[in-house]
């Protein structure tokens, strides 16, 4: 069974910062494409970062300078790295995996983010 198992979530008060991971199991991780992505309360899901296999990056225009993707091969995990949080980051983070060429996505269960004073 695929599982892409999110964590690092919590309150965090404006300005601070958070490092979520994302755990992979049961997939050849290396080969695989990573993304973050979140969905505030009655907003669409929306693309935060994403990581190819070959460790090229690109970055929702919202996030680009406070937000940093990275992966572990060795450790099948996946990283966001997020600082000076705003109020707006506020949503659920979900991890999810694809490979290239292929159109099957894994997602993970979400962990929530809220960014509030």
């Amino acid at each position: 069974q695929v599982q892409l198992v999110e964590s690092g979530g919590g309150l965090v008060q404006p300005g601070g910062s958070l490092r979520l991971s994302c755990a992979a199991s049961q997939i050849i991780f290396s080969i695989y494409n990573m993304g973050w992505y979140r969905q505030a309360p009655e907003k669409q899901r929306e693309l935060v970062a994403a990581i190819t296999k070959n460790r090229e990056t690109n970055y929702a225009g919202s996030v680009k300078g406070r937000f940093t993707i990275s992966r572990d091969n060795d450790k099948n995990t996946v990283y966001l790295k997020m600082i000076s949080l705003k109020p707006e980051d506020t949503a659920v983070y979900y991890c999810n995996a694809q490979m290239t060429g292929r159109t099957r996505v894994y997602w993970g269960q979400g962990t929530q983010v809220t960014v509030s004073s």
